[in-house]
């Protein structure tokens, strides 16, 4: 006779890699093969007396409640899913096939761990999510949160950042930055010593232990609470540059990332950096396509765009604004004596003067050849137009030292007022330019406004 009637044959139970339980109506496990120390870490011993309600997850418990019913009325449950607690204290995913036996009034599970599995789908769908994410951004703060909400399914990820590096002027910057004792740092050059300087100038993942952390941490005399015990640092590279760096970091010392963690991090990098890259490439081809490349200063394009912006505010405030339109005297000339590289000095020099005379709300803007424009945004009066364009005069007028040489040119300006002078940009430009001739045949060196009104500046 069997000496176990739950089991006909326990020795060949054991020696399966699934898990065979048996349990009462109320789900009480009755006997357990031995497999349940590789699928739940506890031997058979330690599970028989317990429930299986107690060693389940609290969101599963409902549903398989439910199921139980069903399972208990002859009802078999050949493929159903839940995750029980393991001894170390984290979740293995089962899928379970149970039936319920009459006769002994028990229920007997099969149980398989399908943890790996279940991890590769999650992983799997994380990475198409980032993957697609990365593909479609347009907001890289909307990016770097995406990823932080989905690698935080995947790895202990509440502390993370993302550090970006402009190699040009050896700035560290921090876009994203989510920590749970720090603030993000400010932006600057990179300090050698640290973990994320050695990411960025080796270009190489760098995964650092509670041991090897905690032992740095007491040698400095530091509290380990507010330190770090695993950080896991990966570069972002594209092509073989490095623009910056994705980190994740644990305050835990009973946590410790994983090479695993490292291969996955990795990857997202790799779709990070992608992104960023690309909006790096649209921002500059955008910025090229509104710019003039010498002076750096708005092109006519950019420039007619912030009026038209402009026009809509002050319509709508009922307020004016302003349109200076200028040239530099006898610029033809010194172009012609001291070569072409002597002019686009002057024409910087002249723009960042021009610069300097106006507010931040107001642009300036090249034309074309040694034309620019400024607008005035937001004045009173005329007045305040005169008051910029007395300024202007002072500063283009005084001496340029380009190469050796000391030149004089002096600048022509016209000024057209909203809604005085014209009542959309095309007007407001048009007459501003017939102005400058104006002011230009007048002498040149003063400003006109639409039709009269000439000033002078004081040569002293």
């Amino acid at each position: 006779m069997n000496p176990n009637p739950h089991i006909p044959n326990e020795k060949l139970l054991d020696l399966l890699l699934d898990v065979v339980c048996v349990v009462d109506k109320d789900g009480r496990f009755l006997s357990v093969s031995a497999a349940s120390e590789r699928v739940f870490g506890y031997r058979p011993e330690e599970m028989i007396g317990r429930t299986t309600f107690e060693m389940m997850h609290p969101d599963d418990r409902d549903a398989i409640l439910a199921l139980v019913e069903k399972i208990n009325a002859g009802q078999p449950a050949p493929d159903h899913e839940n995750r029980y607690r393991h001894k170390d204290g984290h979740y293995v995913h089962i899928m379970w096939a149970t039936r319920w036996l009459e006769a002994e009034q028990v229920r007997v599970g099969v149980a398989r761990d399908i943890t790996e599995r279940k991890h590769a789908e999650a992983r799997q769908r994380a990475l198409y999510a980032i993957s697609e994410a990365a593909h479609s951004a347009d907001d890289l703060p909307a990016l770097f949160a995406r990823v932080h909400e989905v690698i935080s399914g995947l790895l202990p990820a509440e502390n993370f950042f993302v550090a970006l590096y402009d190699v040009v002027d050896d700035q560290l910057s921090f876009p994203y930055y989510v920590d749970q004792h720090d603030s993000p740092p400010p932006p600057g050059q990179l300090v050698p010593g640290t973990s994320i300087a050695r990411v960025v100038r080796s270009a190489e993942a760098i995964l650092l232990t509670p041991d090897m952390t905690g032992q740095r941490h007491r040698k400095k005399g530091k509290p380990a609470s507010k330190h770090s015990f695993s950080w896991l640092g990966v570069p972002l590279t594209t092509g073989p540059d490095v623009i910056g760096a994705l980190v994740v970091q644990s305050y835990s010392d009973s946590l410790s990332y994983t090479a695993q963690d490292q291969a996955l991090l990795q990857f997202v990098s790799s779709q990070v950096a992608a992104a960023v890259e690309r909006k790096r490439t649209h921002s500059r081809l955008e910025y090229l396509a509104q710019h003039d490349p010498l002076t750096k200063l708005p092109n006519r394009a950019l420039f007619l765009d912030r009026l038209h912006s402009s026009l809509a505010r002050a319509r709508r405030d009922s307020i004016r604004l302003a349109v200076l339109y200028l040239d530099m005297d006898n610029f033809k000339q010194i172009n012609d004596t001291f070569g072409h590289s002597t002019g686009d000095q002057l024409l910087r020099e002249v723009a960042d003067r021009l610069t300097q005379c106006v507010r931040e709300s107001d642009t300036v803007g090249r034309l074309g050849g040694d034309e620019f424009a400024v607008l005035l945004d937001g004045i009173s009066r005329h007045e305040d137009a005169a008051t910029v364009a007395e300024k202007i005069l002072v500063a283009l007028s005084s001496p340029y030292n380009l190469e050796g040489a000391t030149l004089v040119s002096a600048p022509s300006v016209g000024i057209a007022v909203y809604p005085d002078h014209g009542e959309d940009d095309a007007q407001l430009v048009r007459h501003a330019d017939g102005a400058m001739y104006a002011a230009k045949r007048s002498g040149g060196k003063c400003y006109t406004f639409i039709p009269e009104s000439v000033g002078t500046v004081n040569n002293g």
